[in-house]
C-alpha cells in the first residue's frame, strides 16, 4: 500500500474499480480478503468444501453489489465479514448434514506421533463442541475468538448493535463452555 493510503481509501478505490469491472482490482481484493472469508466459512461450517463456496459466493456478491458502494463506510474486511457470516448462517439453517468424518486438518510434522494424536482428539472434541452451538452464537464465538475481530466489528459483521452481540458472546461463552465439560475438555473449575 503506497505511503499515506489508509485502508478505507485503499478499499475505496478497489470499490471503484470492481464498479468499473476491473479483474485485476477483484484478484487484488481476493488476495486480500479471500483468506479470510474462507476461515470465517470453515469455522462456522466444518466443511472445507462448503466454505469455499460461501467465501466464493462472498466475493460473487462484492462484485456484483460494487457499483452501489458508498465511500468511507465499513471497508471490505468487515462488509466481507458480514456477508460470509450471514451465508453461513443461511446455509445452516438450509440443512444441517450429519457426518461422522472428522474435520480436514492441516499437516504438522513437528510434534511427535503421540502429541499429534491428543491434540487431533482435542481439535476434534473442540470443532464438536462449537457446532453443537446455535447458528448465531458460533458465528459470535468464530469472529471474536478465531478472527480476532472486536466486538464492535463482530456486532457490525452480524447487524447486532453493540448491547445485544456482548450478550450473544456472553450466552455463547457459557453454552461453549457447557458443551467442552460434556466433551472433557474442560473441567468444573475451568468452567467457572
Amino acid at each position: 500500500m503506497p505511503a499515506g493510503v489508509t485502508v478505507a481509501e485503499r478499499d475505496d478505490a478497489l470499490m471503484a474499480c470492481l464498479a468499473a469491472r476491473d479483474a485485476q482490482a477483484l484478484r487484488t481484493v481476493i488476495s486480500l480478503y479471500g483468506e479470510k472469508a474462507h476461515r470465517i466459512a470453515w469455522r462456522m461450517l466444518g466443511d472445507a468444501m462448503e466454505a469455499e463456496d460461501v467465501a466464493q459466493e462472498a466475493m460473487l456478491k462484492l462484485w456484483q453489489q460494487a457499483g452501489g458502494w458508498s465511500a468511507g463506510g465499513q471497508g471490505i474486511g468487515p462488509w466481507l465479514a458480514r456477508v460470509t457470516a450471514n451465508l453461513c448462517i443461511d446455509r445452516m439453517r438450509r440443512i444441517r448434514p450429519v457426518t461422522s468424518e472428522d474435520l480436514p486438518e492441516r499437516v504438522d510434522e513437528t510434534p511427535l506421533a503421540d502429541e499429534q494424536v491428543d491434540e487431533a482428539q482435542i481439535r476434534s472434541l473442540t470443532q464438536a463442541a462449537l457446532q453443537a452451538l446455535p447458528d448465531r452464537q458460533r458465528a459470535a464465538i468464530v469472529l471474536t475468538y478465531w478472527q480476532e475481530c472486536s466486538n464492535q466489528e463482530a456486532a457490525l459483521a452480524l447487524e447486532m448493535n453493540i448491547k445485544a452481540f456482548e450478550s450473544l458472546l456472553l450466552r455463547a461463552r457459557k453454552a461453549l463452555r457447557e458443551a467442552m465439560m460434556k466433551r472433557g475438555l474442560v473441567g468444573p473449575e475451568e468452567a467457572e
